[in-house]
């Protein structure tokens, strides 16, 4: 059995944690093992200063990381899945998801207790189109500032932007341990999560009788079925960080309940819609959610978004 594991990882704190909780993990399951991380910078890590939206493409924090899997460098890699792409590389799979951490978005302000309070023009940061559109549709007088930065940067933006208040992953905040900083969970009637918000993806090559045993024993089967109907649904929807989709499932025994959103960039149009069925089935639960929603005009609101994009 193979003795020596190589990681692939950004370098933020928290993709480190991590990535150290999988090293961790993998050395306590497989005693002997040695474990070690390499750095890659990507280019979402690289570029701090423009809107994600406008930076474009896909796999902005894992193409870098995928290039060193596929040619040896490394031998799995670790994401957070909300930065995975829809599609993954020829040669490479999600080898594993772990059990899933809050999947929530957060509320943090020093001064406020939640959106309501915010004042009329209050500025709120947040990096995600997602976050913002579902912002402008609940307060549309709000004023919302591009966050970029690693957590802690962003946190230190509250103090130093002028900001009455941000949004982040209460999963990112958590594993951090800033939980304190967390003034509300925001639930998903009023901000619905980000596909994969709250699970790490570990990714390796297909078909690595050396590496498969050691990424089986990181999986969670729920959670696998969950978010793999997410990433169905956002795949149809061909979808990127460029476009307001947010997609999340809950599981329910044996049945998954799925809601999927799209909206415009300003906030004036929503389409949302729910779904459930087997958890089995999950992947063509989340492709017949995407439908629904295409079908009630999504089509034509991801069209103007990307052509909105552009200019």
């Amino acid at each position: 059995m193979k003795q020596l594991i190589k990681i692939g990882t950004r370098g933020s704190r928290l993709a480190l944690w991590q990535a150290n909780w999988v090293k961790n993990t993998l050395m306590e399951k497989f005693p002997g093992l040695t474990v070690e991380l390499e750095i890659i910078k990507t280019k979402g890590d690289k570029i701090l200063d423009v809107p994600l939206a406008k930076v474009g493409g896909k796999g902005l924090f894992v193409k870098e990381i995928e290039e060193a899997l596929l040619d040896g460098r490394v031998d799995i890699a670790v994401h957070s899945m909300k930065d995975m792409p829809s599609e993954i590389p020829e040669g490479l799979c999600i080898g594993a998801v772990p059990e899933r951490e809050d999947p929530r978005d957060a509320f943090v302000s020093n001064t406020l207790a939640s959106v309501s309070e915010l004042p009329r023009g209050g500025r709120v940061g947040t990096s995600s189109l997602r976050r913002s559109a579902q912002l402008k549709i609940l307060r549309p007088d709000l004023e919302i500032v591009s966050l970029r930065g690693n957590l802690d940067t962003r946190l230190n933006k509250l103090e130093t932007e002028g900001l009455d208040a941000i949004i982040l992953a209460a999963a990112g905040l958590r594993r951090m341990g800033f939980a304190d900083r967390i003034t509300r969970l925001l639930d998903e009637e009023t901000m619905l999560p980000a596909v994969g918000q709250g699970a790490l993806s570990i990714e390796c090559r297909e078909n690595d009788p050396e590496i498969a045993p050691f990424v089986s024993s990181l999986d969670h089967a729920e959670t696998r079925a969950v978010v793999m109907g997410e990433r169905a649904f956002l795949h149809r929807l061909e979808g990127g960080c460029q476009v307001p989709i947010a997609g999340h499932g809950k599981p329910e025994g044996d049945t998954l309940r799925l809601c999927g959103l799209v909206a415009s960039l300003d906030g004036t149009t929503l389409i949302k819609e729910n779904i459930s069925g087997p958890k089995e089935n999950s992947p063509a639960l989340g492709r017949e959610l995407a439908e629904i929603l295409l079908a009630k005009g999504a089509k034509e609101i991801l069209e103007q978004v990307i052509c909105e994009a552009k200019t």
